[in-house]
């Protein structure tokens, strides 16, 4: 297979129309026109006489996944800084940190004045290796955090009984897996707390948001205060243009709430959720045995994974493909032969460049925390390894048809065959 590469000049392979990323429904306009209509836009908006769209949320979203309670945030980084510090964690604590993930798994910890302990990664998923989190593990460590990374589903049962054993809360950052299963039960419920995004790229999305799971009521109680400047939702509905809610003083918070606007959002977007989580895992069930057939390895997942929600579409690269092209124009290629974005997974936290603590004067503590939190003093081999090797594909590619699926199998085939032409 010989031809000119369209990164090069060439035809591109595929010609379709790939879906797009955000959809949305009738249910999504009628929502925000309720919202607009309503004359509250925030929970911290005088109350109208029903319950607000954060708190419906809130509700919806715990019974989706079976937790106990939910606790709705502005983003993924404010549900999980607000898990650390309902856990406890505070100032110059250590937290277990994977060495594979964005930047905000470890900056989020920065950000309560702990330290993140970059924890080196299973090379076949790219998630937290329990293994090495036993290693790391000190008197400091006050937290374990773990992520669901890509379609992958960490290794939970290790996990677990490591957090139990020592008698730390382990915290699952569910920002990449909302819809996914562990042993049959929602990831973000195994921990002490399970903590999503809903950034534009997620899988339930209302542009930015967040929200934290969790089964232990007095956790849930400590996050509500922590995500409304130290207040609480009235237990009895308030009078018309009365304040909902109430400030009890036992927890001084920060402001990470979640707007109405998103709220209506999310409610709309989470019926649309499990429809699309079982195209793509048909789609991505095809395209693993299609890209193995052709010597790519498709990320693996935990063996405890019983359904899988994809993300990113992770696929390491052969190792004789890698030396003979960089993978970053590997990786350019594919995409413009399939008019997808189609990029390096993210660099190992040790050696990210969105990942520098000495940038941020508020994080210069003295000598002790500066080196502590000083990413390049964690050799993380396996993290790099993947993340060297790894190209990530979107979701939005899993939503097309079995077609266009066998067509993104003939671009990496076009592609490996045609490699010594990036070199050129």
């Amino acid at each position: 297979m010989n031809k000119p590469l369209a990164l090069l000049g060439g035809t591109p392979l595929c010609q379709q129309s790939w879906p797009q990323w955000p959809q949305s429904s009738a249910t999504t306009r009628r929502h925000l026109d309720a919202v607009l209509d309503s004359h509250r836009w925030s929970i911290s908006g005088q109350y109208r006489g029903e319950p607000s769209w954060e708190e419906r949320f809130g509700k919806a979203f715990a019974q989706y996944t079976g937790a106990g309670h939910c606790v709705p945030a502005s983003t993924g980084t404010a549900s999980l800084t607000m898990a650390l510090e309902a856990c406890g964690v505070g100032a110059h604590d250590e937290v277990i940190v994977p060495g594979v993930s964005w930047v905000a798994s470890a900056s989020a910890v920065l950000g309560i004045n702990a330290i993140p302990v970059l924890v080196d990664v299973d090379p076949h998923t790219g998630c937290l290796d329990p293994a090495r989190v036993e290693q790391a593990l000190s008197p400091r460590t006050r937290a374990i955090t773990v992520v669901h990374l890509g379609s992958a589903v960490a290794e939970l049962e290790q996990l677990c009984r490591i957090a139990s054993d020592r008698g730390i809360p382990l915290i699952e950052d569910c920002a990449q897996a909302h819809g996914a299963r562990y042993a049959g039960r929602h990831v973000g419920t195994f921990g002490a707390a399970g903590t999503f995004s809903m950034q534009h790229s997620k899988l339930l999305t209302s542009g930015e948001g967040g929200a934290v799971i969790t089964d232990d009521a007095s956790l849930a109680r400590r996050l509500a205060h922590l995500r409304a400047d130290g207040r609480i939702l009235a237990e009895t509905a308030p009078s018309i243009d009365e304040m909902e809610l109430v400030e009890t003083a036992e927890l001084m918070g920060s402001n990470y709430c979640l707007s109405e606007f998103h709220a209506a959002i999310l409610i709309a977007q989470l019926e649309l959720l499990d429809q699309q989580l079982a195209v793509r895992r048909t789609n991505a069930h095809r395209l693993d045995a299609l890209l193995r057939s052709l010597g790519f390895f498709p990320q693996e997942t935990s063996a405890g994974t019983t359904a899988r929600a994809h993300y990113t579409y992770v696929v390491r690269l052969p190792e004789d493909l890698l030396e003979r092209a960089p993978i970053a124009r590997l990786g350019a290629a594919l995409g413009a032969e399939l008019g997808l974005p189609c990029k390096t997974m993210y660099a190992s936290l040790n050696r990210n460049r969105l990942y520098q603590p000495a940038s941020r004067p508020r994080f210069d503590l003295g000598r002790e925390f500066a080196d502590a939190v000083r990413p390049e003093r964690y050799a993380l081999p396996a993290a790099e390894a993947f993340s060297a090797a790894t190209l990530a594909l979107p979701h939005r590619m899993l939503l097309a048809d079995a077609q266009a699926i066998e067509q993104v199998a003939a671009a990496f085939e076009k592609v490996a065959a045609n490699a010594h032409q990036l070199c050129d």
